[in-house]
């Protein structure tokens, strides 16, 4: 009997690792269609930290990086939203035009979740490293988002106060100490959601850059 359970653990576990090796396959999509995905947003270059919590508990759900640089992409990890026709490497997605965005929000903002949105106005240097930090990171197990994101920023300039964390909640607090951070919440209730999650892309002002 013991045997036959050592047997089955050993099977279970197999199986396991690889549905998670599966799991963890990376789509890359071809630099053609990462070309044609291409988004230029304008305005300052920006990291915004989104956070999803549930709304009865507060409890953090999942964690993205919206990274505008040269040009505007989302750093998704383990994360579920699956856009049709948009390019994809790892866990990053190209080609975050504000259509696309609302359509990220709204996805996610819903009768029992809503989203907290922190923008940062940051260097072009700084957006173009934690997009590259965030492509070199390739595709995110389950249940990691936070610490993948938050191993992302730590590594640059101005972010080392970030702490390290499995819990988007405590990444967003984290966050919110760095000077300069615009906060927005997003409610499916409210009357004007989707106007506010469109608004909430609008491009930074590049006097941003110095307010902070």
């Amino acid at each position: 009997m013991i045997r036959l359970f050592q047997r089955l653990l050993v099977a279970l576990t197999l199986a396991l690792t690889l549905a998670a090796c599966a799991q963890l396959q990376a789509e890359w999509s071809s630099d053609e269609a990462v070309a044609a995905a291409r988004h230029v947003h304008g305005g300052a270059p920006e990291l915004t930290l989104v956070t999803i919590l549930h709304r009865d508990s507060g409890r953090g759900e999942h964690t993205s990086l919206f990274i505008n640089g040269r040009e505007r992409v989302l750093f998704d990890p383990a994360g579920s939203w699956r856009p049709e026709g948009l390019a994809k490497r790892g866990d990053v997605i190209y080609g975050m035009s504000k259509g696309v965005g609302l359509s990220y929000y709204l996805s996610h903002v819903r009768e029992t979740h809503y989203a907290v949105v922190q923008r940062l106005a940051v260097s072009e240097d700084v957006a173009d490293q934690a997009k590259a930090l965030a492509l070199a990171n390739g595709a995110v197990a389950a249940g990691r988002c936070a610490s993948s994101t938050s191993k992302v920023l730590r590594q640059l300039p101005g972010f080392e106060t970030v702490r390290s964390t499995f819990f988007p909640q405590n990444l967003m607090r984290s966050f919110a100490e760095i000077p300069g951070v615009q906060t927005y919440e997003l409610h499916h209730d409210d009357s004007d959601v989707r106007l506010k999650a469109w608004r909430v892309q609008e491009p930074l002002s590049v006097v941003a850059l110095s307010d902070g």
